[in-house]
């Protein structure tokens, strides 16, 4: 055995180490079988016990994790594995290397979450963690915390081998029973290593009280990439140690005391203490003194300036700072004792920040929020307290235009990384604020801007006319000009009334937008001015600067100002309302009115066109401001007015007449080419219209013409409409089912490429899309095809179901747009074909139903709605036609009731899914999934007792008769009948159970966001609902 086991330590060290890619692979493929085979558990305990090479133990313990989350092993084994683990870390942890030490905690709390509910002595983990913790060696406490550590990480986190509604039920119960004296240790630990030397420990224990800060309270499965989250939903028990101050002191202790990366995870639990509940604190005066002493704290910070030389801890403390703006009004903070020093401290460094543009760029939006949020509060301060905003936000205005100033004096490389105007998402970051600054003083605000933009638009105008002129130096004009374009456009996308009459802010929005006008219209005029000696001319001066990127973002943030000026001042509601403005711009440049003013848009997107042919962005971005002008009710039809559309729309053909091809041709790029743009073209007439396949394996052709039957199938606005009398709507179902029917008939045919999705999904998917919106048009009489034994819908549904069987289940949930339409397909096919689901054999039927299962469990309310809308209708034509029926007679039915009979667990099984969904999950559509309950639960009495007694069981015993009488209250009054008020009923389970559920009890009453009637609130919001960028 000693022989083998030399081996096999000699198999790992090439399996983690080995440079060979053909050794590795052997390795691997030889040391699967501890992994895969149960029988080898007892092999992975012997080499634990027994192997000298760190690798060894690490291949013992990664198979163990993988035996464990992938396959159910009996109870007595995991406690054996659990106790086995415990004992080992105890005697052999300290000597072990990290990565195995690692591994083997992961293993410990990966089998202490599968067993959480099995059986009462997985829950003692965190006694005997702290058992570790009272050992003499700063060893074992290392290895306590650690074990402590990941155990909150592992409760917080869904694994791929348990189902999300378990993974809750699980994380509900460890945060209720155990989070809070983990917290509680983290505390501890922090005062008890306050003067330690040793960081490793120190940095164990606050990672430890930041893991529970951030733990999931409430289910809202927060994206870790974002930086970004809303208030903090911690549980009412935890109320005594988060009033106490010294809570608050530990973590400003440890900033002042530690270096990076401490200081900065010190800083971070603060952002989450921070961001607490209202409801959390006992009365207004605790809350009142946890803000004081924050406050206080912070502003020790600001005075001292201590750690914020480090980017990380600035970057935090900015974030800090921001959380103010979401959790706390202004009336709350002006009534703290030395706020006229916070706030004066938090202006000088919100300066500062901006004059430091390129170190703090990505900080700058969590101070620029918090401003805004000010600012936007002073309507509702009441008494007596000044805010003392009237004097910092004009600074911190003009502080904010003179930084973009700079930074462009100071230059950058062309490189899109680098420049903050190529940024898009920091710039709309940024911007989204700032809009809210301005207008509190606008008169002064936009006083300044007009004042820096007038002698640089004059600058240059005069050398717009003068080809020879220095390029660099009207390379940072335009960069200039494009940084005020973009405050302009901002500003006008956000219309309120703070600080002055919205008749004032209306001619003060003409006067800035007359700056942004000037600028284009005499730069063009300066133009046409050079070009009329002859057209050689013309060609060299249309090409003048449009290759500078300079050049490109100014025209990018020109477009950004026509596309808010549009929203806010285009249209004839528009008009009516904003007399102020266009008698304004009347006066300055002699436009009175948006038609006016919308040729100016049309002939800058005209320029563009023609100028810009080798900037695709420019393009992509003038043709999207294109689009959303010819998509709008009002400005589609004022574009029909301009002559400028009439001769664009004259003029654009298609130069290839395809009919006249040979064959011998039709696969030549020309071909293609136009094929594509033919397409797109006439996509883009159906979408603004309110009335041979020998290519199908290259997608760059099949998709624009899918995509477009895809739009002309669409009965939006009702425009496809015919007579009673009139074939038209047949007829047309019978052309989009021979397309779909070629299509799918080559595609099934055709081998997988590398890119499967833009090869084959993406043009099914687009399939499903045009198949669900023609069967739901409303326009096609389907019983004329069977009457007839036309085989034209029988086919398009025959093909389409082979296509999405074509798919794996996996495949179909990791694509999102195949996921939609997928799903969207199948409600419509439950809805009214469910015949033909009902005709296929068990095997299949059972997969697509399984596959609704799968969409109840994501996280998209849209498809989980339609998977119990499908659900509904399966249960319906149950109840319907076999459970109220004295026999059923309809073949339909009788292969339902075979279906069935093979799977008995089917229903019982969607009705536990719905339950767990929604009693313990915070969804946004629990009113949509408890539709279908009412027809399952009238399939059959037994199945519904059975799983109330099923819920019952997993729920703490103090809550059984609650929920119980919440049960029987829930069936009282129900019959028989699938009614409206019977479904109601049922409705309601969302409301009745909230007080009981633990799951549902933690956020305080006033913490609850908009609803509609019937829905309980969803995820809380977050800082602009956007990521932090760092």
């Amino acid at each position: 055995m000693m022989e083998s086991l030399a081996q096999l330590e000699a198999l790992c060290e090439r399996l983690y180490n080995s440079q060979d890619s053909v050794e590795r692979a052997h390795a691997e493929n030889t040391l699967k079988c501890f992994s895969m085979n149960t029988d080898y558990i007892s092999q992975c305990q012997y080499i634990l016990d027994n192997a000298l090479t760190p690798y060894a133990l690490m291949l013992a313990s990664s198979s163990l994790l993988k035996q464990v989350t992938e396959h159910s092993l009996s109870l007595q084994l995991r406690l054996d594995i659990r106790n086995y683990l415990v004992g080992y870390l105890a005697t052999r942890g300290p000597e072990l290397q990290p990565f195995v030490t690692a591994s083997l905690i992961q293993l410990l709390c990966r089998v202490t979450k599968f067993g959480w509910f099995d059986d009462d002595r997985f829950r003692e983990v965190v006694k005997e963690s702290t058992n570790f913790l009272s050992q003499a060696t700063s060893d074992h406490y290392a290895i306590g915390l650690k074990i402590l550590n990941q155990l909150v990480s592992e409760m917080n986190q869904p694994n791929t081998g348990l189902p999300s509604t378990h993974h809750r039920r699980v994380a509900c119960s460890f945060r209720d029973q155990s989070l809070y004296q983990i917290f509680q240790i983290s505390l501890t630990s922090l005062r008890q290593l306050k003067n330690d030397v040793a960081m490793r420990l120190q940095e164990l224990a606050l990672s430890l009280s930041l893991k529970c800060l951030s733990f999931d309270f409430v289910g809202t499965s927060i994206d870790e990439s974002s930086e970004e989250f809303g208030t903090v939903q911690i549980p009412s028990s935890w109320r005594p140690v988060l009033e106490d101050p010294s809570t608050l002191q530990i973590f400003f202790d440890y900033y002042a005391i530690a270096t990076s990366p401490l200081s900065k995870e010190a800083l971070e639990c603060l952002v989450r203490l921070a961001s607490v509940r209202r409801s959390l604190f006992s009365n207004d005066a605790a809350r009142s003194k946890f803000l004081a002493h924050l406050m206080t704290l912070t502003k020790e910070i600001l005075q001292t300036g201590q750690g914020l030389t480090d980017h990380d801890n600035y970057h935090e403390y900015c974030r800090l700072l921001g959380r103010f703006r979401v959790n706390y009004q202004l009336s709350e903070l002006v009534n703290v004792d030395g706020y006229g020093d916070w706030i004066r401290l938090v202006a000088e460094f919100t300066i500062k920040s901006l004059q430091s543009w390129q170190w703090a760029s990505s900080s700058v939006y969590y101070l620029l929020g918090l401003w805004s949020r000010l600012v936007t509060s002073v309507p509702y301060l009441k008494g007596d307290a000044p805010s003392l905003l009237d004097e910092f936000v004009p600074k911190i205005t003009e502080g904010f235009i003179t930084s973009r100033f700079n930074s462009v004096q100071a230059g950058f490389p062309d490189d899109l990384s680098d420049n903050p105007l190529d940024n898009v998402e920091l710039l709309q970051d940024q911007l989204d604020c700032f809009p809210y600054l301005c207008r509190f003083q606008y008169e002064s605000s936009g006083l300044y801007i007009m004042n820096m933009m007038e002698p640089i638009l004059r600058t240059y105008t005069e050398r717009a006319r003068v080809q020879t002129t220095d390029g660099n130096e009207l390379s940072v004009i335009e960069a200039k000009l494009a940084w005020i374009v973009h405050i302009i456009a901002a500003i006008l996308k956000i219309k309120q009334s703070t600080g002055s009459s919205a008749e004032l802010q209306e001619v003060l929005d003409a006067e800035l937008s007359a700056r942004v006008l000037q600028l284009i219209m005499s730069v063009i005029v300066g133009y046409i001015v050079r070009c009329l000696p002859g057209p050689s001319q013309v060609d060299e001066v249309l090409v003048w600067r449009y290759g500078e990127l300079s050049k490109q973002r100014l025209d990018r943030a020109i477009l950004i100002f026509f596309q808010h000026f549009r929203k806010s001042y285009v249209g004839d509601q528009a008009v009516h309302s904003s007399k102020q403005l266009y008698a304004r711009l009347s006066e300055l440049l002699g436009l009175h009115d948006h038609l006016v003013l919308l040729n100016v848009i049309v002939g800058k997107i005209a320029t563009n066109l023609k100028c810009y042919t080798e900037s695709e962005e420019v393009i992509d971005h003038t043709l999207n401001l294109f689009l959303e002008l010819a998509s709008g009710y009002m400005t589609g039809k004022l574009l029909l007015k301009l002559d400028a559309i009439k001769f664009i729309v004259a003029n654009h053909t298609v130069f290839i007449s395809l009919e006249s091809t040979p064959d011998s041709m039709f696969r030549t790029d020309a071909v293609k080419y136009a094929l594509i743009g033919l397409m797109r073209d006439l996509r883009g007439i159906a979408m603004a219209t309110n009335r041979h396949l020998s290519l199908a394996d290259t997608p760059e052709v099949t998709t624009p013409m899918l995509k477009f039957m895809a739009e002309f199938v669409l009965n939006k606005a009702q425009r496809l409409t015919f007579d009673s009398s009139s074939p038209n709507g047949i007829l047309l179902f019978r052309e989009v089912s021979k397309l779909i029917v070629a299509y799918g008939t080559r595609i099934l045919a055709l081998p997988n490429a590398a890119d499967i999705y833009a090869y084959k999904y993406k043009g099914i998917w687009i399939c499903l899309t045009i198949l669900s919106r023609a069967l739901v048009g409303n326009y096609v009489n389907f019983g004329v095809f069977g009457l007839y034994g036309d085989r034209a819908l029988a086919d398009a549904l025959d093909i389409a179901l082979k296509m999405t069987l074509s798919i794996p289940l996996v495949d179909i949930l990791a694509f999102r747009k195949l996921t939609r339409a997928y799903f969207a397909f199948l409600e419509v096919m439950f809805s009214s074909h469910i015949v033909f689901l009902l005709n296929l054999d068990t095997n299949t039927f059972m997969h697509i139903v399984g596959s609704l299962e799968s969409g109840l469990k994501g996280l998209d309310t849209n498809i989980s709605s339609q998977c119990a809308s499908a659900v509904d209708n399966l249960a319906a034509f149950y109840f319907n036609n076999i459970t109220m029926g004295e026999a059923p007679t309809l073949p339909a039915a009788l292969n339902l009731a075979r279906h069935i009979v093979d799977c008995p667990n089917l229903f019982p099984e969607i009705l536990k899914t719905l339950f767990e969904i929604v009693l313990f999950e915070d969804c946004g559509n629990q009113w949509s999934l408890s539709r279908p309950m009412l027809s399952l639960i009238l399939l059959s009495e037994q199945i519904f007792s059975d799983l109330k007694a099923q819920i019952l069981s997993s729920q703490p015993v103090d809550q059984h008769q609650r929920l119980s009488l919440c049960f029987d209250k829930l069936m009282a009054d129900v019959t028989q009948s699938l009614d409206s008020k019977n479904r109601d009923r049922i409705g309601s389970l969302p409301l009745q159970m909230t007080p009981v559920c633990p799951f549902m009890k933690a956020a305080g009453p006033d913490d609850s966001t908009s609803k509609k009637p019937g829905e309980i609130p969803s995820k809380h919001g977050t800082e602009h609902g956007r990521k932090g960028k760092k």
